[in-house]
């Protein structure tokens, strides 16, 4: 397990320190790193995928995309792109009441009108 993180997170000589000592992106990159070294039923992503350069945000997809074959993932992010990528369905948070649609495209219409009320 290890091995898999410490490859997957490409913290090179800074896996060996102190947590405290990490960037808020290394510790992004290290926690996204034990989660996917892990096989979880299900996996609650926050816009992690968007941490790191292109090479690392191109692995955490792809790894994503594996994941999604047998387990269900629940991304919460501010990117539509991301949600169309990842999603089959959407919610949306709003005054503290979580709207469920049955497509991604009809949560984002939602949402973007909700925001435009603010």
């Amino acid at each position: 397990m290890f091995d898999f993180v410490e490859d997957f997170a490409q913290l090179g000589k800074y896996i060996d320190m102190p947590i405290q000592s990490y960037s808020s992106g290394m510790k992004a990159r290290l926690a996204f790193g034990v989660s996917m070294a892990i096989d979880f039923d299900y996996y609650l992503i926050d816009e992690v995928i968007a941490v790191g350069d292109s090479a690392f945000k191109r692995k955490c997809r792809i790894m994503l995309g594996d994941r999604r074959k047998r387990s269900t993932v629940i991304l919460i992010s501010h990117s539509n792109n991301l949600l169309k990528e990842f999603c089959d369905v959407g919610g949306v948070l709003h005054n503290g009441q979580l709207e469920f649609f049955s497509t991604v495209d009809e949560a984002i219409q939602t949402h973007e009108f909700n925001q435009s009320l603010l």
